[in-house]
Parts: structure tokens; C-alpha cells; sequence
């Protein structure tokens, strides 16, 4: 797992780096020039500075000698960037969180679907699960689930991480924890799910 944190970078390098990174993890390694133009520099130095920078955070390595030998680190072949968005419970629900706390370069090959973002689990309702407090759960968006499947619902605005079971008069969100009951959703509540859970990082 690799973190990257971007949080020093000024606004036109963060700008390059996402850049960089989206053409990389495409399969695409740009050229000094291709950056420079595609950011609006006069010469291909100013654009060689902010990639020199980049390289020196670490954030990006180069192979010697070739004009095109931008690559990850990590090679990033079966990498991908995933945005942990704030915070789910695993509990009660609590409030959305939305900020975009950091991005995270993740193995493909961990996830039983491709996700779209990371929660970090607050709290123990779904511990016999394997969903512990602190965890990154990987979500999928989707407002559709199967009976059983754990997602993340919103609940009267506020989102949680429970198993999914839809009954004939009601919807039931069920902990994996016996400290915990099931939240039950009447008709006429806000519900929705939000996404399915596709698997998990638990930052070492």
C-alpha cells in the first residue's frame, strides 16, 4: 500500500502529480514536452522543475535515459488510487463526512470488485465480520444490493456499514456484533444505499 501524501505540494505541482498519475495508471508516460503543454508552460524547463521536484518527494520514480521513463512507485501496473472520503460507522450512524482526508495507491488484486472509494470504520458493530475499528472499507457505489450483502446506507442522512436484509414492511440493518442491535427502517424513512462493500485495508 502506498500512501502519498500531497498535502506540501503547491497547488500547480499537486496539479501536475494527479495529472501524471492518472496518464500512469492509464498505461500512458507522458513526455516533458506533452506536460508542458498540457499545463500551458513556455518551455519544457519550467515544466522539468515541478517532474524534478516530484521526483525528489518520492512520488514519482524515472528510469535513466528514456524520454518517456515516468513511472509509480511500485511500478503501479496493478496499482490504483483510491480516496478515503471521511468516515462510516460501524455502530450508530454518525454524519457524513465527505473531506477528502488522502489517496491511497492499492493492489487491484485485493478487492473482490473494483471500488470507487475507502471509509474508515468507526467503531465495533461488524467485528465478527472482520470490520474493525480503524479499518479502510472499500466501497463500490451502487444503489442496489442483495439480501445479505454489506453496504454502506445512508439513514436519515447519516451513513453505516451493516448487512443488508429487506423485508415485506420494513428494511433491517444488521450488525455482526451481539453488543449491537439491528437498525430497523420504517417506510417513509430517508434510506438509501450508498454502496456495496468489495473488501478492506487495515493501515498497519
Amino acid at each position: 500500500m502506498y500512501t502519498m501524501d500531497t498535502s506540501n505540494l503547491s497547488p500547480i505541482r499537486a496539479a501536475i502529480y494527479a495529472y501524471l498519475r492518472r496518464e500512469l495508471l492509464a498505461g500512458r508516460a507522458p513526455s516533458v514536452a506533452e506536460i508542458a503543454a498540457a499545463f500551458g508552460f513556455s518551455s519544457r524547463n519550467a515544466a522539468q522543475k515541478h517532474v524534478q521536484a516530484l521526483l525528489a518527494e518520492g512520488l514519482l520514480e524515472q528510469t535513466p535515459g528514456q524520454m518517456r521513463g515516468l513511472r509509480l512507485p511500485g511500478g503501479g501496473a496493478d496499482l490504483m488510487p483510491l480516496a478515503v472520503l471521511g468516515r462510516v460507522a460501524a455502530g450508530q450512524p454518525i454524519g457524513a463526512d465527505i473531506g477528502l482526508e488522502q489517496h491511497l495507491l492499492l493492489d487491484r488484486r485485493l478487492f473482490s470488485q473494483r471500488p470507487d472509494y475507502l471509509l474508515k470504520v468507526q467503531g465495533d458493530s461488524m467485528i465478527d465480520d472482520g470490520i474493525f475499528d480503524g479499518d479502510l472499507v472499500a466501497i463500490q457505489r451502487s444503489a442496489e444490493a442483495r439480501n445479505g450483502q454489506t453496504v454502506v446506507a445512508r439513514v436519515e442522512g447519516e451513513l453505516t456499514i451493516k448487512r443488508l436484509q429487506r423485508g415485506r414492511r420494513e428494511i433491517l440493518l444488521l450488525p455482526r456484533n451481539p453488543a449491537h442491535s439491528p437498525i430497523r427502517v420504517l417506510p417513509g424513512q430517508d434510506f438509501a444505499v450508498e454502496g456495496v462493500f468489495c473488501g478492506l485495508v487495515r493501515p498497519s
